[in-house]
């Protein structure tokens, strides 16, 4: 229940108090109240939302990232090393099962506010399920992959440096959108004079407020184009298209984190953000010299990091990335964004690793390897020993005085006086059986006058 209903029903939770409470400020009835937070629901998982015939296709990107991040935590809490594989695929069944269902109610529910509110459309259903499952199935794959990813590599084929790629995949990508942040800051403070006019267009703090709010749930979009940029693509809202080489001009919505894009004409200064696409192929190429391979499989690393990386990238593009009423569609050109990431880690990352040493020329050895031992020689045969009778004619052995030609070392000095009787020599007896049942224990009993020791 926790992993099929937990996140979803906390963004629940959230949209419908921000709702209600946006509708309390605005002094309107609660009419459609139903309809309104099933959309946003819908729309936190990127299903485009139509009002009165006009698409709002770009949605933020930062409710669908904290959706897919709790999503992946409760599949981690459920799951463990040693889960079998049968108890994760109802896992996973149920990370996907539970938002479905909700998003089926929430399709009944629009559609049954949309007979009062003629405005509001119903969303596809095809596409909503679709959206809803792909962000379930990705948070499920991120958390069940933290529990059981060294299982997964030990039980297949799969190469040992997987991990450290796809750990290369996810730093590259926090240094190219965090750099591309970095300089979304400083644009932002370049251009504070258009900031303040687009917060102009409403003269409440509620209203100022409300406008925070959303500049700052559209701040991973805004991230994700600047980081476009950054790499040698573009990112276009309607006609209007930025890149680090030119700028066309147009209009754009009043969203205060918007005042960030640079106006033409364009100065030499936009095309320093190509360093941000090197910085991060030097950050994914030091991330996997970590651990010194030969050639090609240090080439293999670096490659599969930046097809990770720009996968992820192209996907995020793509999920920030709609059509928006009037102004048209905005995102980031696909055909050239993805590319354009995998060329700068994959080139400057194998540089880096070339140049920081993450290459050897042989083979690495996990553990020092020993040679093989020589074939040990057999021994000789031990030769015949003469035991040294000094014990009084007629006397027993004491137990602890019989004693074998090899367990001489170590047991002790023997002493006889030049006075005893000359050393015989003798044969020892063939093995016998050991004794039966039946036999007397005095007749294993040998003294001095049977003319032989037996050994101990």
């Amino acid at each position: 229940m926790r992993v099929a209903f937990g996140p979803s029903v906390v963004a629940l939770t959230l949209i419908a108090a921000v709702t209600l409470l946006q509708l309390l400020i605005a002094n309107s009835d609660m009419t459609g109240a139903s309809g309104a937070i099933a959309s946003m629901w819908l729309g936190v998982h990127q299903v485009p939302i139509s009002i009165d015939g006009r698409e709002l296709g770009v949605l933020p990107l930062l409710p669908v990232l904290l959706m897919v991040a709790g999503t992946a935590r409760t599949t981690a809490q459920a799951t463990s090393a040693d889960t079998s594989w049968f108890v994760v695929r109802w896992i996973v069944a149920s990370a996907l099962g539970g938002p479905l269902l909700i998003a089926a109610v929430s399709l009944a529910v629009i559609h049954d506010a949309a007979s009062v509110i003629t405005e509001l459309q119903t969303p596809h259903a095809l596409s909503a399920f679709a959206h809803v499952g792909l962000v379930h199935a990705i948070g499920a794959a991120i958390g069940v992959g933290s529990r059981m990813g060294r299982r997964v590599l030990a039980e297949t084929a799969l190469p040992d440096w997987l991990p450290d790629s796809l750990r290369a995949a996810v730093t590259g990508m926090l240094a190219l959108l965090g750099l591309a942040g970095a300089a979304t800051v400083v644009s932002l403070v370049l251009h504070w004079g258009t900031m303040h006019e687009l917060y102009a267009i409403t003269d409440s703090l509620w209203g100022q407020l409300s406008l925070t709010l959303l500049a700052v749930l559209y701040v991973p979009n805004v991230l994700v184009g600047a980081a476009a940029m950054a790499v040698g693509s573009s990112a276009h809202i309607g006609p209007a298209l930025f890149s680090a080489f030119t700028v066309l001009g147009g209009d754009i919505p009043a969203l205060p984190i918007l005042a960030a894009v640079p106006t033409p004409p364009l100065g030499p200064v936009w095309v320093a953000l190509l360093i941000i696409g090197a910085a991060s192929g030097v950050a994914v190429g030091q991330q996997c010299a970590r651990r010194v391979l030969p050639l090609l499989p240090a080439l293999a690393k670096v490659l599969t990091a930046a097809f990770t990386a720009a996968v992820a990238m192209a996907l995020l593009g793509f999920a920030g990335g709609g059509r928006l009423g009037n102004f048209g569609d905005v995102g980031v050109d696909q055909l050239t964004f993805g590319p354009a990431v995998f060329c700068w880690f994959a080139a400057i990352g194998a540089l880096t690793v070339v140049m920081i040493g993450g290459v050897t020329r042989g083979a690495v050895r996990t553990r020092p390897m020993l040679p093989p031992a020589a074939p040990r020689e057999p021994e000789p045969a031990p030769a015949q020993a003469e035991l040294v009778d000094v014990q009084e004619p007629g006397q027993l052995f004491e137990p602890d005085e019989l004693f074998e030609p090899d367990e001489v070392v170590g047991a002790g000095e023997l002493s006889w006086t030049p006075e005893a009787d000359p050393p015989r020599s003798f044969e020892p007896p063939p093995p016998t059986q050991p004794p039966g049942p039946l036999e007397d224990p005095e007749d294993l009993m040998f003294t001095d006058d049977d003319g032989f020791n037996r050994p101990g």
